[in-house]
């Protein structure tokens, strides 16, 4: 059964060996960041954290890595968690051929056990707060559902956006807020400026684990996050009303923090240890008001730790991000067979693909650099054949190796827009991005020497799943072919 909050997820990680119950004192500083980043180094099968008792808070626990490893990420989706990486993919896939499940509105919301509004506030009290990496310019909340309308069509159900932002703690009752200017909500807030407006904003922490990963995802304009949590749950998204601001919210969210994004207010943001590796500067960004909390008894603070990779934020933002590629690509080209994006959101992305005829990776590779995603990552394209594993990196290398002509075989694309993280853009926001074909020419493309590649014994596949068997269980006595 799909989870209705973190708590239930929580239970299940623990319930597979996947959770740590940490009941010891921690120190908010260094000790939880570092906890987080040791977790991302512990490989696939990393745990989640939950902390018990953090020194200086006297109600609330604190959880990490939650969707950090690939077993964490597969019982989100209630998937055993020794499902490989590209099963998950696969399997993300097909449940998004689902795609629009409706939502449903359930009664009485934990999160209204407990109420502050106005000048009671004190996000300071509120929050287990604690500096990411040694150099951020504060204390960040950075795995929240930060939740906004179109105001020139609130009524629009698929307009509403769900998404992950980052919100730098800047006073009692303010957040800073970065909205890309690719994503949904700077629209939202553009159309509320022009208006000379507030956005109003709903910020939703500790939420069931699909909520995470479709607020990551990257999907089109119209398109409801909650509906498309619903494909993936195999069930309506439960979603409640926020009380202040009416806006759809989790039902089943630790907290939830309303407010609005204040018109036409800049103030500088960061810097911030970002998924990329790098600290962001400080760069002037919108302001959120906070006029509203509401919180569960006991409440559970999620954090996301990032930097450099892999952390958390890569497992979550991984098969995210190479579906809604996948899809767009087979829209207009049906003979693409997978997409790795999994590198820093996509800055770095393999495609496998059949070709229609000569030339035809190139204009796979260019149509990925321009896609809704990959207009702002997408930098580098590998464009490999489709009996190559875009998931299996020596297969890509295989296919670098003795496909790829660097004299012929680079298109260089001068002066494209990127995100304005990529610490490699000059200026920022633009930089240069490239496709590297490293697919068998065909006709009339009669490039190389490719027409006599080796290829697997007879019973291969046979074997090998034979082995994987003894390998895992009790050996044979005897030897004897299948």
């Amino acid at each position: 059964m799909p989870y209705d909050d973190l708590r239930g997820y929580l239970e299940a990680l623990d319930e597979h060996g996947q959770l740590l119950r940490i009941t010891e004192p921690a120190a908010p500083e260094p000790d939880l960041a570092a906890a987080a980043t040791a977790a991302a180094r512990m490989g696939p099968r990393a745990p989640a954290l939950c902390f018990e008792s953090v020194t200086g808070y006297a109600a609330g626990r604190v959880a990490l890595n939650v969707h950090g490893s690939w077993a964490n990420h597969a019982l989100a989706l209630d998937l055993p968690p020794t499902t490989g990486v590209r099963e998950q993919v696969a399997e993300f896939s097909r449940r998004w051929d689902s795609f629009p499940l409706p939502a449903e509105h359930r009664p009485g919301p934990p999160f209204l056990a407990h109420t502050l509004l106005g000048e009671d506030i004190d996000l300071y009290r509120v929050l287990p707060l604690f500096r990411l990496n040694a150099h951020d310019g504060g204390f960040y909340v950075d795995k929240a559902a930060v939740v906004t309308r179109d105001p020139e069509d609130p009524d629009h159900f698929g307009k509403q956006n769900v998404g992950i932002y980052r919100l730098q703690c800047k006073g009692r009752r303010r957040l800073g807020i970065q909205p890309g200017s690719i994503h949904d909500i700077a629209r939202h807030l553009r159309a509320a400026e022009e208006r000379g407006q507030d956005l109003p904003v709903a910020v939703a922490l500790g939420n069931d684990p699909v909520i995470s990963l479709v607020a990551a995802t990257p999907m089109a304009y119209e398109e409801s996050e909650y509906e498309l949590a619903g494909a993936l749950r195999g069930a309506p998204a439960p979603l409640a009303r926020a009380p202040l601001t009416g806006l759809d919210v989790p039902w089943g969210c630790e907290v939830l923090m309303e407010g609005v994004i204040e018109s036409r207010v800049r103030e500088i943001e960061g810097p911030f240890g970002e998924f990329t590796g790098h600290y962001s500067g400080g760069r002037r960004m919108p302001v959120i008001r906070i006029d509203r909390i509401s919180h569960r008894t006991d409440p559970i603070f999620e954090h996301l730790y990032l930097g450099l990779p892999w952390t958390e934020i890569d497992y979550l933002m991984g098969p995210a991000t190479c579906v809604p590629l996948l899809r767009q690509l087979r829209a207009e080209f049906p003979e693409v067979v997978a997409v790795n994006a999994m590198y820093t959101h996509g800055l770095v992305a393999i495609v496998s693909t059949r070709s229609r005829v000569g030339g035809f990776a190139r204009a796979v590779g260019l149509r990925l650099t321009t896609t809704p995603h990959g207009l702002g990552y997408c930098k580098v394209v590998v464009v490999v054949d489709e009996n190559v594993d875009p998931f299996d990196l020596p297969q890509v290398m295989w296919a670098l190796s003795t496909k790829f002509n660097p004299s012929q075989d680079v298109l260089h694309l001068p002066g494209m827009p990127v995100l304005p993280l990529d610490p490699s853009s000059s200026p920022t926001g633009i930089s240069g991005k490239i496709v590297l074909d490293a697919t068998t020419p065909v006709p009339p493309d009669h490039r190389g020497r490719h027409t006599t590649a080796v290829t697997d014994a007879p019973r291969t596949q046979e074997w090998l799943t034979r082995l994987t068997s003894w390998a895992q269980g009790p050996r044979p006595s005897t030897g004897a072919a299948p």
